[in-house]
């Protein structure tokens, strides 16, 4: 039967490429998170970047939509749009709610991504 290995691991996992790697990832996140304060609306790219998320991740699960219309669906209040492309609208939404629950809550607990499972289904009009 299979064992985990017990914590800490044996092996040395600060290296110096890893330190090296991590000092140089560190910097660029602090310029982007920097260049973020510049945008007068900093919201349309989270959007944006979710909306383009959630397209990548259904296309696993073959629900191929077009940024075309995930824009219109988004912007066009009854704009007749594609079993995939509300697919991934329900699953923007239920990254943009589990953002601004890691945002209140400064934490992101095994709840929070239950309960994110369950507005993707429900508003997908699945049932668990």
């Amino acid at each position: 039967m299979w064992k985990p290995t017990d914590l800490p691991v044996p092996i040395e996992v600060e290296t110096k490429a890893v330190v090296k790697q991590a000092t140089t990832a560190h910097r660029y996140l602090a310029e982007l998170k920097g260049g973020t304060a510049t945008i007068p609306n900093e919201q349309i790219l989270i959007s944006t970047l979710t909306l383009q998320e959630a397209r990548d991740s259904t296309a696993i699960e073959n629900m191929i939509t077009t940024q075309d219309e995930l824009f219109k669906a988004e912007l066009q209040a009854g704009y007749a749009y594609s079993t995939a492309t509300k697919e991934v609208q329900n699953y923007a939404t239920a990254l943009r709610e589990g953002f601004e629950a890691v945002r209140k809550n400064k934490i992101l607990s095994l709840s929070h991504i239950l309960y994110q499972g369950h507005v993707a289904d429900v508003a997908a009009g699945r049932r668990r």
